[in-house]
């Protein structure tokens, strides 16, 4: 097997057919988990959890790092023993069971110098497959993953989204009965991720039992149950619905010109419970919807703070998470930035970064064409697209990493050479990768990035300092970098390019990987230099932290080809989009895709969305008879709001489909 122990595919010694008896029927228990723990040395990371995972479902492990996830999963795996409890899957031991297990770890495992198909035989052998066996499975997956034009192509070379279906198929290609996957869409695009997603569904509906972890809680949504974990212990569990429901929260969503002062005001009265700034609103969550609102508009009144909009939403799953984390105190508390105070201001407003017909070229290849974009002082603006749409190479043209092939590029007022001293001082930039130095201890980074970006000595201690405090490390300063999990090298990789108080900063891809909680706080960072005039440009694949902008911009094959506040582009949406609770989704969703057409639905754990350019009335009878010809019952449909995913996933469809109509 490539990689270390726990990767993709397990046990070499596996049968060619998954042994034993057969898996109870859906709904039955696939895995049964009673007080287990695990320590490493002093270290106990698993504190006696107790779960019954059933078969064919797909259960959620939500959690923030070092929660525990990664040693469950192992364990139940069989790659690692448990300290004490028991665990069986389908009546077996974890070790038993190996053969019936398919587990993908966080990162990539397999060999990036084999090609696709190499890399499927391979395993394929591993699990003493036939060769007929091989390629008959092998091509089957990737067609069903829209991978198998790629099969010659190194697996280096391919996207990340298209990396972790890869690393799907060979985790498939024994027919396992259980499949874990850790993290499986960190840093995939939001187009691949919601074709994961669907894959996991049609797996799902086969009778595969699937355990997921994941920080993004969109896709939790997407699971039939889940489980909150913290420090090792279970908090919560039972369906999104439930999750969402149990906090008694109510959250009431606030539009106004003013973000800073109503979030300054609201966050400190009594009744409301938790304020969270998005790009062109304030979720305020509160104890009762109507006692809430009144409340939140009469502080607003009484300091002068005008409001276009106070309208109650349902509450989400971040919200519920938060809520449960902060009764337990897992919450990350923000400290002020130290910022220097004898640094000249800059002008609110005015433009930071500029792009004019930016275009650049590789060979024949044009990478970015013909970009204009503006960033102003004291704006967040989210910069989105698919896996290889032009995203970082934008970024590294508009920071003056990267020459552009033409266009012009004004950065902190100036243009042409943007190497300057004086514009560099001016810049912090997080890359994509992560760029501290594995080698070194956290302190030792800091110290070092410190000086690099010439913080004067009298405030490095005080910068890195905030830096810890901040990302949640103090006490582990001294731990080496290379040890950290995924988030935590995140939150120190973003605090040390803020370290030298930066007028412009270029984020890209900055929590990938991050914790709910610990993206949390990164934001209100963000937030908080952006209300000091500092301009912001952050690329990222999760939409719904892209409604934390003031301004988004969609790029698609190179260009830039939306642009707008979250609201305004929801406001570019076709149509309606309904959300329909069924006793069969998997089987709705099979029968609304082969009427209305596969990107028109789109399942979501138990529930189904169908999105539809009909009146209302006539949509809801439309959805009614295919599901009743369907021998569906319907339990309940109701409209509900596009998501940003939803705008950002039509847009590029329709960009693509404009491009092949326009080539032919």
């Amino acid at each position: 097997m490539a990689g270390s122990a726990g990767d993709t595919v397990i046990a070499p010694g596996a049968p060619t057919e998954p042994p034993s008896a057969p898996a109870p029927a859906a709904g039955g228990l696939a895995i049964r988990v009673r007080d287990l723990r695990k320590h490493y040395g002093e270290l106990e990371a698993v504190r006696g959890i107790d779960l019954d995972v059933r078969s064919g479902e797909i259960f959620g492990l939500i959690g923030p790092d070092g929660a525990g996830k990664t040693s469950t999963f192992q364990i139940l795996a069989g790659v690692m023993p448990e300290s004490s409890g028991q665990v069986s899957i389908f009546g077996q031991t974890p070790l038993e069971a190996r053969a019936t297990v398919g587990y993908l770890t966080q990162t990539f495992s397999l060999y990036v110098d084999l090609s696709v198909a190499e890399n499927v035989r391979y395993i394929g052998e591993l699990r003493r497959l036939s060769l007929d066996e091989i390629r008959e499975r092998g091509d089957r997956y990737l067609e069903m993953f829209d991978m198998l034009q790629f099969r010659d192509r190194l697996a280096g070379r391919l996207s990340g989204g298209m990396k972790q279906k890869l690393a799907l198929v060979c985790a498939l290609i024994a027919r396992p009965q259980v499949l874990l996957l850790d993290e499986p869409t960190t840093g995939v695009d939001p187009v691949s991720r919601r074709e994961f997603w669907d894959a996991l569904a049609e797996l799902s509906g086969t009778g595969m039992t699937i355990v997921v972890a994941t920080p993004y809680l969109d896709e939790a949504e997407r699971c039939s149950r889940l489980a909150l974990m913290h420090e090792g212990r279970l908090h919560d569990t039972g369906t999104p619905a439930e999750v969402r429901q149990r906090p008694r929260l109510r959250r009431i969503r606030v539009r106004t010109g003013n973000l800073e002062a109503a979030e300054h005001i609201l966050e400190g009265i009594d009744g409301v419970r938790d304020t969270q700034r998005f790009g062109d609103s304030l979720d305020v969550m509160v104890d009762d919807t109507a006692g809430g609102e009144s409340i939140a508009s009469e502080a607003l009144a009484r300091e002068g703070v005008t409001f276009t909009a106070l309208k109650p939403e349902a509450p989400t799953l971040e919200n519920a998470f938060v809520a449960v984390l902060r009764s337990i105190g897992g919450e990350i508390v923000v400290p002020a930035f130290p910022f220097d105070s004898t640094r000249d201001p800059v002008e609110r407003g005015a433009v930071a970064i500029g792009a004019y017909g930016m275009r650049k070229s590789f060979g024949s290849f044009e990478a970015v064409r013909d970009v204009t974009v503006e960033v102003r002082h004291g704006e967040v603006y989210g910069l989105l697209g698919a896996n290889g749409a032009g995203k970082t190479t934008t970024i590294k043209m508009l920071c003056g990493l990267l020459e552009p092939t033409s266009g012009d590029v004004e950065l902190t007022g100036e243009r042409g050479s943007l190497r300057s001293g004086a514009v560099r001082s001016r810049i912090g930039y997080m890359s994509q990768k992560f760029s501290l130095y594995d080698d070194l201890t956290i302190i030792q980074n800091l110290r070092f990035f410190a000086g690099v970006y010439g913080v004067p000595r009298d405030e490095r201690e005080r910068r890195i300092s905030w830096v810890l405090e901040a990302s949640g490390l103090e006490g582990r300063e001294q731990l080496m970098t290379a040890s950290l999990p995924g988030g935590w090298k995140q939150r120190v990789a973003f605090g040390a390019s803020l370290m030298h108080a930066p007028s412009v900063l270029f984020l890209d891809e900055p929590t990938s990987g991050v914790d709910p909680l610990a993206r949390r706080a990164l934001w209100k960072m963000i937030n908080a230099m952006a209300d000091r005039g500092v301009a912001v440009l952050v690329t990222t694949h999760y939409l719904e932290e892209a409604e934390q902008c003031n301004r988004l911009g969609f790029m698609a094959a190179g260009e830039v080809v939306a642009e707008g506040s979250p609201t305004e582009m929801k406001a570019m949406m076709r149509g309606r989009l309904f959300e329909i609770i069924v006793d069969n989704a998997r089987v709705a969703t099979l029968a609304l895709r082969e009427a209305l057409g596969h990107d028109r639905v789109s399942q979501f754990g138990d529930r189904v969305h169908v999105q539809s350019e009909l009146p209302v009335a006539d949509a809801t009878s439309e959805i009614r008879a295919l599901l009743d010809r369907a021998r569906v019952e319907v339990l309940r449909i109701e409209e509900t709001t596009f998501s940003l995913e939803d705008v950002f996933i039509d847009v590029v469809h329709r960009s693509r489909d404009a491009a092949v109509a326009e080539a032919s």
